[in-house]
This record gives structure tokens, C-alpha cells and sequence, in this order.
């Protein structure tokens, strides 16, 4: 090709900068000082193109500092293609807190990237995973990507990688995959044609999609909720089916994978040992402790591919405050109303009469057992929900055996950790038993029981009246509270009860599994529009969307079964971004209701203990469904001869032993997490410190910081004829006086007035600008086009005199603009990058004898303050001079365009030692003279 990636060529009257991809007929061109939306392709068979130079500036339009420093951060926050260690840093929407720099750099310097990210819930391992593969993407080392999670979190992906990554990923889940297939021609698959995606772990993992996936696998590839994929020998089909589809993709020694979860552990050391195989097979050989000083050489080793930390390891991470929450826990209870106490009384002994039937044989025994839990726990939820279970048959009636019954009971009634599970499990279940054909007088007798349920709605409901109070209480104290429930016929009733309550100022909004995922989320979106509110919902919204913006206290209604589906439901608000400075949390219980008694005495309030103690949650070390069910089985089977029952009899006496055993083991597991957490947030984060301090500044010198964006854009709107008024919490932008061909390319005609944030946690109803934000590429496209036209009339100015008190001599400042042509050859394929950089230099004295300043004095002079003004003549005899003097600075500033090559180069290897082990060469090519 003729012309090399970076050079100028001048065409349609205008000048371009060569891209990579481009060839001697086609030629691959971005407008100069133009946008990445602007790149087209010119054809020089039909249009004349030819070479071209940067003009110097015309001493006639002369600035000041003000003008000089808006050029440059105008160029600054347009480059797109960085020359700092990461050239993804010029593409995302968001500014890395400096500790989710580490995984970056440890990935980076593994080839190919194995990683499991475990750091704790709220702190960021979305984007930690994503600023990983943007990178990858941006160094051309990988085409394509693909995400594999849950479904419920399939949408919470999509919208991360679009709105802060610019990766603009198909959803592939049951509802999406037949459109997309249709696209396709016969002999090509999804993963062919759409290069970023996000898949539904569980839809891909059936047989009969595993295996295509398998084969047309993108080489990069992030596992979310990992745990889940481990192996287990008790666990599910579905789980054995995720452990050997990851366990096939982590086979090809070529695939980049990014495995993410914030519970690796689960409290089974064997699961742990699986899960850390698909970045190793070795791994899967680990002592069982590796404390000791004769085990730091594999802990070293392990060390660089986990890291896992806790909220206290990155609050103070250099120097840099990182703010969380802090959160109040409160308990409050509520006593049974005589009328509710009655019923629940029928109800157990309902209960306890269809579970010591010992007819038709072990499955119907099951189905009976299921069908009174479900309505147990329905009952202690909300009349709402008792009452439908009571007319519903039990959807284990129609199960053909016991493990069947097991399956489908255990997902309708208990709180499973298994993501694929969570779609459906706030559906209400039946609790007949009977046979479809049978019609004696159960059914009756559950029908009458249900009509008598009805009528405790409202007032008789005592959980529901003081739950009332409650939130009243929180809204008065200035939170917007989340309700959880279990059941959707509980939060359908709660929100019409709270509507009804609540004050006619406050909007009571409902979601539910009865929405679809976008719908949820739309509605959450809407409901944050409106203050005071209070949402209600189910577990459907425990995971997937975050709720800081917009919400920052945490009702349990009903107690979840599972203790880390509530560290799921206070992490939706007690999260990196919550504006509040503490959120509360409030566990809520029936204290003559020994379901909940159970519940909070032998999972959650050890959950609690061991989460104070600790600063992280540590999972049940067995299988929750299981530890709870084996009680209530016990509990319901168990008879106290000779004595009054209780509700639940011999509660104590039954409990302590299979309580103490199961607290003992999980104090074990606690010890396991302390002695990990330790090993290994010391080896990822205290030995980084030193190399994350030195890239990122190198980053934020290479594209700006989120306090250049805000110094830009203020200045710029205000330049232009605009208004900022700053606000509590945001600044309102009013664009309406500002230039027609400004609002053009802003795109703002119908909306002039914005209410705008430079943090990256706005609050409802408020636009995050970041660098990459189309309004402030726009404003910086416009400013630098502007500057560079030659009418002139521009706010930036490519040349500007002032005096100033800041120096003695004469001194000049010269802002310069790099495009270097980097080439990378791998196993003999060579790929081109363009790379893109500024420099501010500056010399005392005359251009043929010049005293160069260090750069640092150099870039502080952009600071200096006008002393007295100069006439215009003056100010451009000044400029003038150093013009007519440029071609004695010629060489020096080509020397100063190679050194910033060599150190281009020396960053981009820094941080991706890797590659040297594979014998990949870099080289790096400055076009000259720099601009």
C-alpha cells in the first residue's frame, strides 16, 4: 500500500488520516480531527487522492490560554485509538476505579488471559471482566466475544457492554434465537455472524446446542455466576451440563476465559478445586491447605490467575477514596392475629394429617409432604398467597415419581442457588395433593379453609399492618424502600394494601416473574422517576438490575429460605454507586411463626454473624434446600406424646444437635474463606500497587480524566454561548443560545436543556457525561474541526500569546499530535494498529537556540494566568517568530516523535509480557513530522 496507517492524504477537499485495513484501491480514511462515525471508504481508481501536510497555524488568529488549553483538550478527548497501556481507554464509557485496574493488568499479562475474578458483591467484576476483553478487542488480538450467564442477567450484561464499552452484543436466549437464526445462511452459525453476544447459560447448554456452540465458539469468552458450573457429584442435571460445557470450552489452550462470581467457594472445597481446573487442569491437584511456607510457591502461582477481595481491601486503594454504604440492620417482628393464628392452627394440622398418610406408596407420600410445605410457607407469607394455594393444585400431583416429586417440589417451594431455577420461583404453588381424577373431600375441605383465608386480607393480617408502619417510617426518614417477597400473589397484594395506606403523594410500584426482563426493568426505570416510592417485589429482581440509583433501604417481607438470596437482595442498593451514605436493611418476622423461627435462627442470623466478622458472606457449606427441608420433614413427622402441641413441636430439642453440627461446619468454611481471602488479596493487590500507580497515570496523561471532561465541557459550553448552573447533586446544561451548527452536531434541537453529572453515579433523570459520551465527542469534534478550519472564528485557536507573572524569559508551548503505526506479528500474521497521542513541549528562549522545559514545567504553564494584555499586533509578531523559526525545531521534534514511539512501545509490551513468550514482535512507526 502507498499509504501507510497514520499518514495524511488530502480528498474531497479535506484532509483524512489513513486507517488500518486500507489498500492501495481502497483506502480506509477518517476525517482529520474527526469521528470514528465518520470513517468511510474512498476508492482511488474513481477519486483523486493524494499525499498531504498539516499546515502550521496563521499568525492572524491568535488566541489566548484559555483558547490554547481548549484545543488541547479537545484533541485529547477525541482520540479514540489511545497511545497510553491501554488502547481501550480512549473507547469506554466509564473511568476505572484504580483497583479495577489489577485484574486488567494480571489478565494482560497471561496468554492466553485465564482468569476467575471473585471479588466481592458491589464492587465491579462486570466491569472489571469487560475493561479485559475491550482491551483484547482493541488489540486486535480476539474478533469475537461472547458472555455466558443466567438469563435473568442476560439484559444487565447487554446493557453494560453497550452503554459503558461500546460492545453492541445480541441477546441469544429462547426468545431471541429463532429471530437471529433466520438471518443466517445454511452453512453458517450465530456465532459466525454476530461477533459480541450474550447467551443463556442454560439455553446453550442443552445437548443438542452444546455441541454447535462447542464448535463455533468465539475465542473470548466471560462465565458469570462461575460457581455454578462447577462440579458437584449431589448437584442437578442442568448443573452437570454447565460444568461439562465450560469444562470443553476451557480444553482449547487458546481460549481467552474470564470466569466471574463472587462466591467461588460455595462453601465445597471440592467445587472450589473444579472451578479453578478450567483455568489450569492442574489446579484441580491443590493441597487442601495452602498455608505454609512450603506451599507459597503454588500459592504465588494461583495467585495469578484469582484474585479475589473484600470491600475493605479497596476503600483507600492508592490513595484514592472508593466510597460504599454503610448499612443499618434492624429486626422487627409482628405476633399473629387470634383470627390468623386460628387458621394457621387448621392449617398444621392439615399438614401434619396428609404427611403421616403413609398411603399409595413413597411418591404419594412425597407429593403430600410437598403439597404442606407449600402451604405452610404460602400461609406465613400473606392470606393472598394462602388462599390461591389452597385452590391450586399442587404441581407435584402430576409427577410420576419420587424424585420427580423432589425436583419439582424443591424448585416450587425452596429457595434454590441455582440461577437456572430463579426465573420461575416466585410462582405461588398448589397444595392439593389429590390426583386430577380424585374429587373427596380434601378438595372440599381445602376450598373452605381458603374462602376462611380471604377474609384475613387487611386488618386481621397483623404482618401486613405493622409491615405498613414500617415503611411509613422509612419514608419519613428519607429512604426509598424495596419490599422482597416470595410469592407473587404476596407482592400483588402488598402493593394494593400499601396503595390503599400509604399517602396518595407516594407511588407504589409491583414487579414480578410476571413480567419479562425488559419490562422489570423499564418499570423500575419509571418508578424512579417519582418521590416518595416504594417498590415491591420478588426475587425475580434479587439479581440483575441494580436498584442504588434509585433505592437505598431493603424490606425482607418474607424471609428468604437460602441466606445469600439475601445478601442478593441488599446488594441491589448497598453497592458502588449508592449516593446515600448509609442504606438499611430490615429482616422481618413472625415471632409465634416457627417457620420463620427456624429459618432465622439456623441460617440467617449465622449468616449475618459470620458476614460481621469476616466483611464477606461465606455460603451454607452443604446444600441449603437440603439442611432445610431435612428440618421441617422432622418437624412435621415429629409428635410429642402426652403434651399440648405447639405449632411446630419440639423445636429446640430437635433442632440443637443438626443446628450446632451444621453451625460447626460452617464456621469451618468461614475459617477456609479467611485463610484464602488473606493469601490472596495480599498477592493481588499490595505487590500491584507500585505497577497499577504507573499505568494509570500513564492512561489518564494518554486520554484525560473525568476532571478534564468536566474542565472541557464547561469551558466549552460557556465558550459557545451556553449556561451551566450547578446543581445539588448535578449541573443543568442550556444549549438554547449556543451556535446553530454546535446544536447540529450535538444532536440537541429538541432537548436544549440537560441535566447533566461528571460522576459516574448520576442520579435519577440525570446524563452521565464521560468522554465518550456523544455529547462530548461532539463538542470536542466541533471545537478541534473549528479551530482547524481555515475561515477561523473559532472559540480554540491554534496559536495564542499572553504575559504572564508564571515565567521570566520568553517561553514557548507547542501542543503536538502523534500518529504512530504500530504493527504486531504473531506466528507470522501481521496485524496494523493505529495509535494516537498528544504532547505539550516548550522551550525558553528562540527556536535556534532553544532551552528545553521539563515536562512537567511544560504542562503546568497551560495553568498560567494573564498578567496584562498585549496588542494584537504583538501577539502575532510573537507567533510569527516561532513560525519563521520552525525549521530549526524540525529534527528535534521528529527525535521527540521517535522517543514517544520507543515509549508507546515499551507500554504496550509492559503490560502484555505475555506475548513475549510466544515470540510476538512489536514495532512501532511515528509519522513524521508530528502535527
Amino acid at each position: 500500500m502507498t499509504e501507510a496507517v497514520g499518514s495524511l492524504v488530502r480528498a474531497r477537499g479535506r484532509e483524512w488520516v489513513v486507517l488500518p485495513g486500507s489498500t492501495d484501491e481502497l483506502l480506509i480514511l477518517r476525517p482529520l480531527g474527526g469521528s470514528d462515525k465518520e470513517t468511510t471508504g474512498i476508492c482511488t481508481t474513481l477519486e483523486k487522492v493524494e499525499p498531504a501536510t498539516f499546515s502550521l497555524p496563521d499568525p492572524s488568529e491568535v488566541g489566548d490560554h484559555r483558547s490554547c488549553r481548549l484545543l488541547r483538550d479537545a484533541l485529547r478527548l477525541g482520540f479514540r485509538s489511545s497511545a497510553g497501556p491501554f488502547r481501550s481507554f480512549g473507547r469506554i464509557a466509564v473511568e476505572p476505579r484504580p483497583y479495577q485496574l489489577v485484574p486488567l493488568l494480571m489478565g494482560l499479562q497471561l496468554d492466553p488471559v485465564r482468569l476467575l475474578i471473585a471479588d466481592d458483591v458491589g464492587i465491579g467484576k462486570t466491569v472489571e471482566a469487560l475493561l479485559i476483553a475491550r482491551e483484547l478487542i482493541d488489540r486486535d488480538e480476539c474478533q469475537r466475544l461472547t458472555v455466558l450467564c443466567p438469563p435473568h442477567l442476560a439484559e444487565q450484561w447487554k446493557s453494560e457492554m453497550k452503554e459503558k464499552f461500546h460492545i453492541d452484543a445480541e441477546l441469544v436466549l429462547p426468545g431471541t434465537a429463532r429471530r437471529l437464526e433466520r438471518q443466517l445462511l445454511s452453512n453458517q452459525s450465530l456465532f459466525d455472524v454476530f461477533p459480541y453476544t450474550v447467551v443463556s447459560l442454560d439455553y446453550i447448554k442443552a445437548d443438542r446446542r452444546r455441541y454447535e456452540f462447542l464448535r463455533t465458539c468465539p475465542e473470548l469468552v466471560i462465565v458469570d455466576e462461575a460457581h455454578t458450573c462447577a462440579s458437584d457429584i449431589n448437584a442437578s442435571r442442568g448443573r452437570h451440563q454447565r460444568n461439562d460445557l465450560v469444562r470443553k470450552l476451557s480444553e482449547d489452550e487458546n481460549r481467552h476465559l474470564i470466569l466471574v462470581t463472587a462466591t467461588p467457594h460455595s462453601g465445597k472445597e471440592e467445587a472450589f478445586r473444579s472451578l479453578l481446573s478450567f483455568l489450569k487442569p492442574e489446579f484441580s491437584d491443590l493441597p487442601a491447605d495452602l498455608t505454609g511456607k512450603e506451599n507459597e510457591p503454588i500459592r504465588r502461582k494461583l495467585a495469578r490467575y484469582f484474585i479475589q477481595r473484600r470491600r475493605a481491601d479497596i476503600e483507600h486503594f492508592l490513595d484514592e477514596e472508593t466510597h460504599f454504604p454503610e448499612r443499618e440492620e434492624d429486626e422487627q417482628h409482628y405476633a399473629l392475629t387470634p383470627e390468623y393464628k386460628r387458621i394457621f392452627e387448621k392449617a398444621l394440622n392439615y399438614a401434619r394429617e396428609i404427611v403421616q398418610d403413609e398411603s399409595g406408596g413413597k411418591h404419594r407420600q412425597r407429593v403430600r409432604w410437598w403439597s404442606a410445605l407449600a402451604l405452610l410457607r404460602a400461609l406465613a407469607s400473606s392470606p393472598a398467597a394462602a388462599a390461591a394455594t389452597l385452590r391450586n393444585r399442587s404441581p407435584v400431583a402430576e409427577t410420576e415419581t419420587p424424585e420427580q416429586a423432589d425436583e419439582v417440589g424443591r424448585e416450587q417451594i425452596l429457595d434454590q442457588a441455582d440461577p437456572e431455577l430463579l426465573g420461575n420461583a416466585d410462582v405461588t404453588p398448589g397444595a392439593d395433593p389429590s390426583p386430577v381424577e380424585d374429587t373427596d373431600s380434601k378438595r372440599r375441605r381445602l376450598l373452605a379453609l381458603a374462602r376462611e383465608t380471604d377474609q384475613l386480607r387487611g386488618e386481621p393480617d397483623a404482618k401486613l399492618i405493622k409491615a405498613v408502619a414500617l415503611i411509613k417510617g422509612l419514608l419519613k426518614d428519607g429512604f426509598s424502600p424495596i419490599a422482597f417477597c416470595r410469592f407473587i400473589d404476596t407482592a400483588e397484594y402488598l402493593g394494593e394494601e400499601l396503595r390503599k395506606r400509604l399517602s396518595n403523594k407516594v407511588t407504589v410500584g409491583v414487579v414480578t416473574g410476571t413480567l419479562p426482563p425488559e419490562e422489570r426493568e423499564q418499570r423500575v426505570l419509571e418508578l424512579g422517576e417519582e418521590s416518595p416510592r416504594v417498590l415491591v417485589c420478588t426475587d425475580c429482581l434479587s439479581e440483575g438490575i441494580n436498584l442504588q440509583q434509585d433505592f437505598d433501604a431493603v424490606m425482607h417481607y418474607d424471609l428468604s429460605w437460602n441466606p445469600t438470596r439475601h445478601e442478593q437482595r441488599e446488594g441491589r442498593v448497598d453497592r458502588f454507586g449508592q449516593k446515600r451514605e448509609v442504606v438499611r436493611t430490615l429482616t422481618y418476622y413472625g415471632t409465634d411463626n416457627q417457620i420463620d423461627g427456624i429459618v432465622l435462627d439456623v441460617l440467617l442470623r449465622k449468616h449475618k454473624k459470620i458476614r460481621s466478622s469476616l466483611g464477606i458472606s461465606v455460603p451454607v457449606p452443604a446444600d441449603t434446600s437440603a439442611v432445610v427441608e431435612a428440618i421441617f420433614e422432622g418437624l412435621l413427622l415429629r409428635e410429642k406424646a402426652g403434651s399440648q402441641q405447639d405449632l411446630l413441636p419440639g423445636l429446640d430439642e430437635y433442632l440443637r444437635e443438626d443446628r450446632d453440627k451444621l453451625h460447626a461446619e460452617w464456621d469451618r468454611a468461614r475459617d477456609r474463606e479467611k485463610r484464602s481471602r488473606t493469601m490472596f488479596s495480599h498477592e493481588g493487590i499490595q505487590a500491584r500497587v507500585d505497577e497499577v500507580a504507573k499505568e494509570l497515570n500513564a492512561a489518564r496523561a494518554a486520554v484525560g480524566s473525568h476532571a478534564d471532561v468536566k474542565r472541557f465541557t464547561t469551558e466549552a459550553v460557556t465558550a459557545h454561548g451556553g449556561i451551566i448552573i450547578p446543581r445539588r447533586h448535578a449541573f443543568e446544561l442550556d444549549l438554547s443560545e449556543t451556535p446553530l451548527a454546535l446544536r447540529d452536531t450535538l444532536g440537541v434541537h429538541d432537548k436544549q436543556k440537560l441535566n447533566v453529572s461528571f460522576d459516574p453515579s448520576p442520579g435519577e433523570g440525570i446524563v452521565y457525561l464521560s468522554r465518550t459520551h456523544p455529547l462530548v465527542e461532539g463538542l470536542a469534534n466541533y471545537v478541534l474541526t473549528s479551530a482547524l478550519d481555515e475561515e477561523g472564528n473559532a472559540i480554540a485557536r491554534r496559536a495564542g500569546t499572553i504575559r504572564t507573572d508564571a515565567v521570566t524569559r520568553r517561553t514557548t508551548l507547542l501542543l503536538l499530535r502523534y500518529r504512530f503505526h504500530l504493527r504486531v506479528i504473531q506466528a507470522g500474521t501481521e496485524r496494523e494498529l493505529l495509535a494516537e497521542d498528544s504532547e505539550i513541549v516548550g522551550f525558553r528562549g528562540s527556536p535556534q537556540n532553544p532551552e528545553w522545559l521539563p515536562p512537567q514545567e511544560a504542562e503546568a504553564l497551560l495553568d498560567a494566568k494573564p498578567s496584562e494584555n498585549i496588542p494584537g499586533e504583538l501577539r502575532s509578531a510573537f507567533v510569527q517568530r516561532v513560525i519563521d523559526g520552525y525549521d530549526a525545531l524540525a529534527e528535534q521534534l521528529n527525535a521527540r516523535a521517535r522517543a514517544r514511539g520507543e515509549a508507546l512501545l515499551d507500554a504496550h509490551r509492559r503490560v502484555r509480557t505475555a506475548a513475549r513468550w510466544k515470540g510476538v514482535r512489536y514495532s512501532v512507526h511515528p509519522e513524521l513530522p508530528p502535527d
